[in-house]
This record gives structure tokens, C-alpha cells and sequence, in this order.
């Protein structure tokens, strides 16, 4: 299974950081596994008003479908309450 989501106003270390957190290791610059899914990472600057820019983080969550539900979840949970 498949999940893609983006979040706006958070950076690549900090989802990493949650992602670690919710029991998963960086593998390289942009993966991070754990058990029976993976995250892959990306970054982009994206324009929201005039002349102000947001980092917008886009996960590709993919795995088993049991671990995806809580592990989206959650990761959303912690990016909605660092980002904008």
C-alpha cells in the first residue's frame, strides 16, 4: 500500500525526527523504515501569499496497510501541530 501526503510549514529534519519517533530508522537522506513500512522523503519551497514561502515536506508512506492507518495517523498529528 501507498500513502502520499505533504505538510507545509515543517522541515525535513523535524519529520524525520517524528517518524523516528514513531519507531522508525533513518536510513539514508531521505528514508526512514520500520517495522513493515517506509517514508520517503522530499522538500520543496511552494509560494502562499505575495512574496512569503513555506517548506512544504511530501511523505510517500508505503507499506503494509496495518501499519500505514496508525503511522499516518500519527505522524499528521505531530506535523499539524509544528506546521502551518
Amino acid at each position: 500500500m501507498r500513502r502520499e501526503e505533504s505538510y507545509r510549514g515543517i522541515s525535513k529534519r523535524l519529520a524525520v525526527h517524528y517518524l523516528e519517533n514513531l519507531g522508525g530508522e533513518r536510513v539514508d537522506e531521505d528514508r526512514v523504515e520500520g517495522d513493515g513500512w517506509r517514508a520517503d522523503l522530499t522538500t520543496e519551497a511552494v509560494d502562499v501569499a505575495g512574496s512569503i514561502s513555506l517548506t512544504e515536506v511530501t511523505v510517500a508512506f508505503e507499506g503494509e496497510e496495518a501499519a500505514l492507518d496508525g503511522l499516518v495517523d500519527a505522524f499528521t498529528q505531530k506535523a499539524m501541530r509544528a506546521g502551518g
